[in-house]
């Protein structure tokens, strides 16, 4: 885990935790905080600079997400999912994703249409000087910002949770710069179904680059699984 301070501008108390729920959800989402490992909550608090009391109130708001498990008397540890896990989650977004697709081509404003199109232009930016943080960040904004044209409170509500559980792993998946670039022209399948409210086109695509993002997933996985299977037949 980096041990640079990172900076928390001042809120009102009541808003503390959920600006350090988000620091602690980027430090997870990039693997800052390795899956499995131990919240630390001394080295945290010094390293977002805030108290105890806000650090374990964004800790229980990330358990809710399924981000961190809280163990009796243990403290929090980043959740490690496993690849039965992984691949059901997936079998899930993959039918959340096309469903908001399909809703936001046919409900979609071109107030929301205009401001997604600016955000793609600002994610194929990150994307061409190769800044994966701001990347994702977009890419994740992108995806919420047609969840919520979709303009159905329930299934926005269920994508958020189960959605919560694949960030990181969607984070890594970006890492290969064949896969990389094959997301990113999804992207650009997406923008253009969006644009011509084509709402079978836009679940087609949303389908294919979920479980394109599935493959790859599980391809790491196993081949953590195997690297680690080595090294342990090596010590």
């Amino acid at each position: 885990m980096s041990a640079e301070i990172i900076s928390i501008n001042p809120t009102p108390r009541t808003a503390l935790h959920e600006q350090v729920a988000l620091r602690l959800r980027e430090m997870l989402v990039e693997s800052r905080i390795a899956p499995g490992a131990k919240l630390n909550e001394r080295e945290l608090s010094e390293v977002l600079n805030v108290s105890r009391t806000p650090l374990r109130e964004a800790i229980k708001m990330l358990a809710a997400e399924g981000l961190v498990e809280l163990l009796p008397n243990r403290g929090a540890i980043a959740v490690e999912l496993s690849e039965a896990d992984v691949l059901n989650t997936f079998e899930v977004m993959a039918g959340l994703e096309a469903q908001s697709g399909e809703l936001a081509a046919e409900r979609i404003t071109d107030a929301e249409m205009a401001e997604i199109q600016a955000m793609h232009y600002e994610m194929l930016a990150a994307y061409t000087r190769r800044d994966l943080p701001a990347y994702y960040r977009l890419n994740s904004a992108i995806h919420a910002a047609i969840n919520v044209a979709a303009k159905n409170p329930v299934l926005s509500a269920t994508y958020r949770q189960v959605n919560a559980r694949l960030q990181a792993l969607r984070f890594r998946s970006n890492q290969d710069g064949d896969k990389w670039s094959a997301a990113m022209k999804e992207h650009d399948q997406m923008i253009d179904a969006l644009n011509h409210r084509n709402p079978a086109a836009m679940r087609a695509v949303l389908l294919s680059h979920l479980n394109h993002k599935r493959d790859v997933v599980m391809a790491q996985l196993v081949q953590q699984r195997s690297g680690s299977a080595a090294h342990g037949e090596q010590a």
